[in-house]
């Protein structure tokens, strides 16, 4: 697909069809990089666990940092597989 260059303040950009953008599942965030003089844009992904340490902070001073499930294990249990 052909493409212009379109000025935008200092920059430049180009515009990106809407369809295009759903097929590569881009929504708000993008990342940027520069491959062999070919400039990829791929969709920005999440970041796993980013947050889980304020996160559990926050319960812990929320007083909900209880077990879901009993954290005890019974090493005779037959359906066990060790």
């Amino acid at each position: 697909m052909k493409t212009t260059i379109i000025p935008i303040g200092n920059s430049r950009g180009v515009r990106i069809p809407k369809a295009v953008l759903e097929q590569c599942h881009i929504e708000k965030e993008a990342v940027m990089e520069v491959e062999k003089g070919a400039i990829v844009i791929k969709p920005a992904r999440k970041e796993s666990r980013k947050d889980w340490d304020a996160d559990f902070k926050q319960m812990k001073k929320l007083k909900e940092d209880n077990l879901i499930i009993s954290d005890n294990i019974d090493p005779a249990m037959k359906e066990w597989e060790w």
